[in-house]
């Protein structure tokens, strides 16, 4: 198995979004656990090369390409769509995000699981194929589409993330988030959100033990200022958006926007453990 993932590296290029060794080092293992308990009928575990199926899905999420434009020398797309639904459907993605982001959490001297957490959405255009149903459009910002929730800790790592149509409120997704928050980390009592999530969220954060503060925004400051505490929050949906398979809404299922949203994130903080750095567009 090695010397053949070997040779299948070995025989072409290297992109971008590829994992490194050390990078693999991190993932690897709970694939390879992973793969240990599925054994088929016929006794056998697989055969497949996981470490390129991730290859595949990152590609895909930083170039945004469509399934059937996946490079010939990627996995091809029924192996590629295979498990990235496999894992999407079992919690694999999110075991694996998990468990990092607690990694990365204790490398910067912090607990496994946070105390505190910030809450926002952000809503996104839907792809003309994006089934109606699950979609809509957000009053406000007039933006037809879905819309992604996000729970991040103080160091800019995804705690629960929620997709929706965009014509769900805010408070709905918000108290969403808190419950899924307070089944997964139940160390978190604190959440700081803007305006729009309002006393009905504030409500169910206290039935669950966690104190809502709304941050205000400041008018009294010309142009662009940081807001405490929720700029945290903006900052990771903007570097999210640097995966281009998340600027828009492809996926015929909200579960899929969940699992790309959680790869990306894991790519990131993969970066974040091993001191990666990629060279600026700019």
């Amino acid at each position: 198995m090695e010397l053949r993932r070997w040779l299948v590296m070995e025989d072409r290029k290297r992109y971008p979004s590829d994992v490194t060794d050390e990078q693999w080092a991190l993932i690897g293992p709970f694939l390879d656990a992973w793969r240990s308990r599925r054994i088929s009928v016929a006794g056998r575990q697989g055969e497949q090369d996981l470490r390129e199926v991730v290859n595949a899905i990152l590609y895909q999420n930083r170039t945004g390409c469509q399934w059937a434009y996946l490079p010939h020398d990627l996995p091809q797309k029924a192996v590629t769509y295979y498990y990235f639904a496999l894992w999407r459907d079992d919690g694999t993605d999110q075991t694996i995000h998990d468990l990092l982001r607690c990694q990365a959490r204790e490398k910067a001297g912090r607990t496994e699981d946070p105390t505190a957490v910030i809450l926002d959405t952000q809503s996104i255009r839907a792809a003309n194929h994006v089934p109606a149903a699950t979609t809509g459009k957000d009053a406000g910002k007039k933006v037809p589409g879905r819309k992604r929730g996000l729970a991040v800790d103080a160091l800019g790592l995804i705690i629960a993330v929620i997709v929706t149509a965009a014509s769900v409120s805010d408070n709905q997704i918000g108290i969403r988030l808190l419950d899924e928050v307070a089944e997964h980390t139940p160390t978190v009592t604190r959440a700081f959100v803007d305006a729009g999530f309002k006393q009905d969220f504030a409500l169910h954060g206290a039935v669950l033990g966690i104190d809502v503060e709304v941050v205000t925004r400041s008018d009294i400051r010309p142009g662009f200022v940081p807001v405490k505490k929720r700029w945290l929050v903006e900052q990771v949906n903007g570097t999210l958006m640097l995966h281009r398979r998340l600027t828009r809404e492809y996926e015929s299922r909200p579960e899929s926007s969940v699992s790309r949203t959680l790869w990306a994130s894991t790519a990131n903080i993969v970066r974040r453990l091993t001191g990666a750095v990629t060279a600026t567009w700019r």
